[in-house]
């Protein structure tokens, strides 16, 4: 079993944490599978969108079509941090513990709700 992971890792501690290369990582973030932002310095991933399968670690599948999503309904990626880590009545809970939970409907079903 791994090591628990910081709340924020930098990009070569994400790739680290995967087990890939930097590139690889950068290259999910630009295909919107994983969500990088800059709090301070340099771009962080929040360590809850990897879950440990098998003792090592990988993207939560569900949140590429949320962050698109998310992004479609006008979310910069500040904001759609920002909101997947608010709690949200709806859910009961913040949607990205909802998404690690395997609720990713109800989930996009509010982003489609803020979208109008």
């Amino acid at each position: 079993m791994n090591s628990p992971l910081p709340d924020h890792l930098s990009i070569p501690e994400a790739a680290e944490a995967l087990g890939i290369r930097l590139r690889d990582v950068r290259a999910l973030i630009s295909d919107r599978r994983l969500l990088a932002t800059r709090r301070t310095g340099p771009l962080t991933v929040s360590s809850d969108q990897l879950i440990e399968v098998d003792g090592r670690y990988e993207v939560l599948g569900s949140l590429r079509g949320t962050l698109i999503l998310l992004e479609d309904s006008g979310f910069s990626d500040s904001e759609a941090e920002e909101w997947l880590h608010r709690e949200n009545p709806e859910l009961g809970e913040a949607p990205i513990a909802a998404l690690r939970s395997g609720k990713h409907r109800a989930v996009r079903r509010i982003i489609a709700s803020l979208a109008f």
